[in-house]
């Protein structure tokens, strides 16, 4: 038989369902309690309605969130960029060729080099409260390597992306329809059995619209489901594509017409927001404000990557996304947890009610607000994951 445990004495709880809560989009039940079985969320509610459980914790009046939901990551790769990162602080222009660095290094990588670091970024990410993580390839851009890449993160999650499609390798710049064919042949082939997803760079110096179709609609007929990183650099046809598509998601959003922004509000494909980018290139922040209140749904994810966006900090993404896309600290928290279980088309995490993944974050702090009052700061003590304690 499955064991209960509960934690009481919950100064608020986000459960990111308004019917359980106060009505508003995160659902907040203040005073509450909440009843683990197995791995799952069996009750929620006022402390002093709370059932008896074989074990207590008595969370002390803090907060409790739903696990983060990272939805767009790239752990596999060995190397480090650093001597990039600090060009770039020193005024050089971030451009999609510094990609070419982390393949020579990931290309050379044993696979338990690639999975001790792929462990290492979960471990930090967890204790910061993600218990949920998309990764991708990309790093490799070879058949061997692409396949070795998925294949490792198939160990360690179930929301695995192929993204052969990262940027055309130096071993084929002279022949980039024939890197598009072997990502769409023998490439696809060798990792759909591992992946979920099929990803591909929608810019400037990476895959055109053509392109980037040729890549989606390939791994769609594979069973992948498609996701785009669209619009990150410049305007482009990636959000359209992406829209017209159904993809799960077009991630980036930093740059969008009038249409773009309709055409996220009128589909299905939501907006993933990934503003560690931004802050680790001095680059234009997305509007968030303006997504939302168009009707779109927003995710934030870390786009953790040794590039562009070197931070598994979930926290440290929603303090960004308070201060300067000009969200609240309850949307940016619903876009960490719910919005990023959107972008992954997952109802059995991102919130805390009867039924979802036990997948939770005890705060020291009384009120979510304070990851994005107190940025920086480590305020995530304890993690369940699957109903178990992690952290």
């Amino acid at each position: 038989m499955s064991t209960t445990a509960l934690i009481t004495d919950i100064g608020s709880l986000v459960t990111n369902d308004p019917a359980l809560g106060d009505g508003s989009p995160l659902g907040l039940v203040h005073d509450a309690a909440l009843l683990i079985e197995g791995e799952t969320v069996a009750w929620v509610g006022p402390a002093a309605s709370a059932p008896a459980a074989d074990t207590v914790r008595d969370a002390g009046g803090r907060a409790v969130i739903p696990g983060f939901v990272d939805s767009h990551s790239h752990l596999l790769f060995a190397g480090d960029r650093t001597e990039e990162f600090n060009a770039r602080m020193s005024g050089r222009r971030y451009e999609a060729g510094g990609i070419r660095t982390t393949v020579a290094a990931t290309r050379a990588a044993t696979d338990a080099a690639l999975e001790a670091n792929l462990l290492r970024h979960l471990g930090e990410a967890l204790r910061q409260g993600t218990t949920t993580f998309e990764t991708k390839s990309g790093y490799g851009l070879t058949v061997h390597d692409e396949a070795r890449a998925v294949e490792i993160a198939a160990r360690h999650t179930e929301e695995v992306t192929y993204l052969g499609a990262h940027i055309v390798p130096p071993d084929f710049a002279d022949d980039p329809a024939g890197y598009v064919a072997l990502v769409t042949g023998e490439m696809l082939d060798a990792c759909a059995p591992y992946a979920r997803w099929v990803d591909v760079f929608c810019e400037k110096g990476a895959f055109d619209g053509d392109q980037a179709r040729a890549v989606l609609t390939a791994g769609r007929a594979k069973g992948l489901t498609p996701r785009v990183h669209a619009n990150q650099l410049g305007y482009g046809p990636g959000v359209q594509l992406a829209v017209e598509l159904q993809a799960a998601s077009a991630d980036h959003c930093t740059h969008l017409t009038d249409a773009d922004v309709d055409a996220l509000a009128s589909g299905s494909t939501v907006a993933t927001l990934l503003p560690g980018a931004e802050f680790s290139t001095r680059a234009k922040w997305p509007d968030a404000r303006r997504l939302l209140d168009a009707g779109a749904t927003v995710a934030l994810s870390t786009d953790c990557n040794p590039g562009s966006s070197f931070t598994s900090s979930m926290p440290f993404c929603l303090a960004l996304a308070v201060r300067d896309m000009g969200m609240t600290p309850d949307e940016a928290l619903w876009s960490a947890t719910a919005g990023g279980a959107a972008a992954l088309r997952r109802t059995d995490i991102g919130r805390l009610t009867p039924g979802s993944r036990a997948d939770l974050a005890l705060l020291d702090a009384p009120s979510h607000v304070h990851l994005a009052y107190r940025p920086g700061v480590p305020l995530v003590t304890d993690v369940w994951r699957r109903g178990r304690r992690a952290v």
